[in-house]
This record gives structure tokens, C-alpha cells and sequence, in this order.
């Protein structure tokens, strides 16, 4: 009779056995299930994150896009008044005075470049400076007993810079020693 209860505590001791491992399973897929929802989530988080990076992407790009086409906008409105007092003189030309006429010359060359000047477009007119390559074109040289050599001496062609930047350099005669005379 001992050979009995030892097969029932084998199968009482198999079947809690299978039990611990039908519930090790049991948790293992329960794990899986949890697992697969979070890879589910964080996936759906990634093509949320990407789309949302194309969304930014192309709004940039069109902002760059628009930025370049109207980057002068407000610059080209303040020409318009310069536009509009040419125009104008052309249009009185015959019942103008040279006077009148040098005036609103005068008055719309002021106005331009007060407009020049509002969109940081800065006048580079060296006359008497040091010669600065960066800044200025020598034309040719001139002896001159007046000026400093290296100085400017005249300037043909002023130049212009946009925020610091040389849009244009400034077309100059630099002064150079004077010419001793030969007796």
C-alpha cells in the first residue's frame, strides 16, 4: 500500500506541475499580450512623430518659399514713392522752372535714400579715407601733394552695403606720392 500513495503524491505533485506551468504560460502570454499593446502604442507614436515632422518640414519649406518671393516686399512698397516723384517731374517737365525741377531732384534722391537707409542699405563715400580694399575699387592712382598717399582722392562711384554686407564697392582714385620734378 505504500506504493500507492506515492503515485497519487506523483500525480498530485505532476499535476500542480502542469498547473505552475500552464500558469507560467498563462503569465508569459498575459506579458506578450502587454508587450504587443505597447509596441502597437509606440509604434503608432512613431507614424504620429514622422507625419507630424513632414507636417513641420513642409511648412518650413513653404515659409523659405514664401520668404524668398517677398523677402523685398515692404522695401519695393517704400520705392513705389520714389516711382511716383519721377513720374511726376516727367510729367511737369515743360511747365518747370530748372529750379523746380533741380528741387524735387533734389527732394526725391532724399527720399530714396531715406528708403535706402530704413532697409539698412548704408552710402560707402570714402572721400578723404584710407583706401580699404574690402570696401573700395581703385580706378587708378593720382599723384597728389594735397592728400595723404593711400588716401582717396575722388570717388567716381559711391558704394553700398546691405546690414554690413558689401552690396557694391566703392569706385575710387586713390592718392599716391607726389612727383618730384627733374631739373
Amino acid at each position: 500500500m505504500n506504493a500507492e500513495p506515492d503515485r497519487a503524491d506523483e500525480e498530485v505533485a505532476a499535476t500542480d506541475e502542469v498547473e505552475t506551468i500552464a500558469e507560467a504560460g498563462d503569465d508569459a502570454i498575459d506579458e506578450l499580450a502587454e508587450l504587443q499593446a505597447k509596441s502597437d502604442e509606440n509604434w503608432d507614436k512613431y507614424l504620429r512623430a514622422a507625419a507630424e515632422l513632414e507636417n513641420v518640414r513642409k511648412r518650413a519649406m513653404r515659409d523659405v518659399e514664401h520668404a524668398h518671393k517677398f523677402a523685398i516686399e515692404r522695401f519695393a512698397t517704400d520705392l513705389l514713392a520714389v516711382s511716383d516723384s519721377l513720374e511726376m517731374a516727367v510729367a511737369a517737365e515743360g511747365e518747370s522752372t530748372v529750379d523746380s525741377l533741380r528741387e524735387g531732384t533734389e527732394a526725391t534722391l532724399k527720399l530714396l535714400l531715406t528708403t535706402m537707409e530704413r532697409f539698412g542699405i548704408d552710402e560707402i563715400d570714402p572721400l578723404g579715407e584710407p583706401f580699404d580694399p574690402s570696401h573700395h575699387e581703385a580706378m587708378t592712382m593720382q599723384p597728389s601733394a594735397d592728400a595723404e598717399p593711400g588716401s582717396v582722392l575722388t570717388v567716381f562711384q559711391k558704394g553700398y552695403a546691405l546690414n554690413g554686407r558689401l552690396l557694391r564697392p566703392a569706385r575710387v582714385v586713390v592718392a599716391s606720392e607726389p612727383v618730384e620734378d627733374s631739373k
